[in-house]
C-alpha cells in the first residue's frame, strides 16, 4: 500500500485548495415577467414559478 513518505506542508496543502470556490448561479429570466431570478424559485416579482402563481405580490 503506498504510503507519503513526508507530511503535507499547509501551505502546499492550501495551494492545491486554491480552486475550491463556488461559483454563484447565473440568473436566469422569469418566463411571466423577464425579471432576474435565480433557477428553481419563485420570482419575487410577479410571484409565479412556470406558469402557476405560488405568492400574491402587492403593487
Amino acid at each position: 500500500m503506498a504510503v507519503p513518505k513526508k507530511k503535507t506542508s499547509q501551505s502546499r496543502k492550501g495551494k492545491r485548495r486554491a480552486n475550491w470556490h463556488l461559483t454563484k448561479p447565473d440568473p436566469n429570466k422569469c418566463p411571466h415577467c423577464s425579471a432576474p431570478r435565480l433557477p428553481h424559485r419563485v420570482c419575487r416579482e410577479c410571484g409565479y414559478y412556470g406558469e402557476r402563481e405560488i405568492l400574491v405580490v402587492e403593487s
